[in-house]
């Protein structure tokens, strides 16, 4: 066997490699697993997954190209903190996606995607009853994902994929806030923006949409005034 032979599976092998260490950090960040201003460590993290630190590296670049991680001056690698003062433009642009995906939905979605949008809000009730916050982020992410390629609209996709990402580590304070009390109106609201959906009615769609997205932004909003209330360090 030849070099050019080996060479492909060499790069595949530290690939899958990057890409794990990548995959796992970024949820455990976006989780909240790893706390905001807290040290990432090279070698630690080599010695965690059992590899060199170059497919580590790679990774915590990939992250920091994610504005996930920063490089302080010292060359020392931390958790990024979270940028509650610039807030309001994230919350802006995620209004907007709210309501143009849903619109859209309302205009373009076949019958397929209402079966694949049902299975979604099947999945994220559940986790409603079952009280679990982080299976609660992750299937209203989605939800409205389903919702979004609906609209068939791969731009605002991609988009609203990358807003509902980083606001993972705002909705894993904000459930944190509710303690056992995670709230059941997104059920009864993501039901109403389904049937919206599915009666094509475009400006109802949009309005359900834009109410659902405000009212978590002043939940939001009134969770970081209190926020002496988390367990965590803002």
């Amino acid at each position: 066997m030849t070099d050019l032979d080996t060479a492909p599976q060499s790069e595949r092998k530290r690939g899958s490699g990057v890409k794990m260490v990548y995959d796992i950090l970024r949820d455990e960040i976006l989780d909240l697993v790893l706390s905001p201003g807290s040290f990432v460590d090279e070698v630690q993290l080599a010695d965690r997954f059992k590899m060199s630190r170059t497919p580590i590296r790679e990774a915590l670049v990939r992250l920091a190209g994610e504005g996930l991680i920063e490089t302080l001056p010292n060359r020392s690698t931390m958790v990024s903190n979270i940028d509650f003062l610039n807030m309001h433009t994230y919350f802006d642009a995620l209004t907007l996606m709210y309501r143009v995906t849903t619109r859209l939905a309302a205009q373009y979605h076949r019958a397929d995607d209402l079966l694949r949008i049902r299975e979604d809000q099947a999945a994220f009730t559940a986790a409603v009853n079952a009280q679990n916050a982080l299976s609660m982020i992750a299937t209203n992410a989605a939800f409205h994902l389903s919702i979004a390629e609906a609209g068939r609209n791969p731009y605002f996709t991609t988009l609203f994929k990358r807003l509902l990402d980083e606001g993972r580590r705002i909705l894993r304070l904000y459930y944190q806030s509710y303690d056992d009390r995670l709230p059941q109106r997104f059920v009864v609201e993501h039901d109403e923006m389904i049937a919206a959906i599915a009666d094509r009615n475009l400006d109802l769609s949009e309005r359900l949409a834009r109410e659902h997205a405000e009212q978590i932004v002043e939940q939001v909003k009134k969770m970081l005034v209190g926020h002496e209330r988390l367990d965590i360090d803002l």
